[in-house]
């Protein structure tokens, strides 16, 4: 089994896994706002620790496309922080939180409810 949450899945019981995924939305919610507003104000290190913690995140549930444009973030955040490529990289993080949240979604409609 691969994507979203196959290790979890494999390893523990399903009520914690929706748990897991119910908490992941939740660092969603708070961490894209964080990431948006330091690309708007071009500021590197806040949207580096936001795009490091959807990485971490992302990895944790096997969101393996988050995480990767969220590692890119972080490491534009540190190369050229302009405003304009901040921006880019935020996008990149939001297309691909929007897509996994999809998949989250579905994947909550098949767990059993706790």
């Amino acid at each position: 089994m691969s994507g979203l949450a196959a290790d979890l899945l494999a390893d523990l019981p399903e009520a914690d896994v929706r748990s897991i995924l119910v908490l992941f939305g939740t660092d969603l919610d708070r961490l894209l706002p964080e990431v948006a507003r330091a690309a708007d104000a071009a500021e590197a290190e806040p949207f580096r620790r936001a795009c490091h913690a959807i990485a971490g995140a992302a990895g944790a549930v096997g969101a393996a496309a988050l995480e990767a444009a969220s590692r890119h973030g972080m490491a534009i955040a540190k190369a050229e922080a302009t405003r304009g490529a901040l921006a880019t990289a935020a996008l990149a993080v939001a297309e691909a939180a929007s897509t996994i949240r999809g998949e989250v979604a579905s994947l909550l409609a098949r767990l059993p409810q706790t």
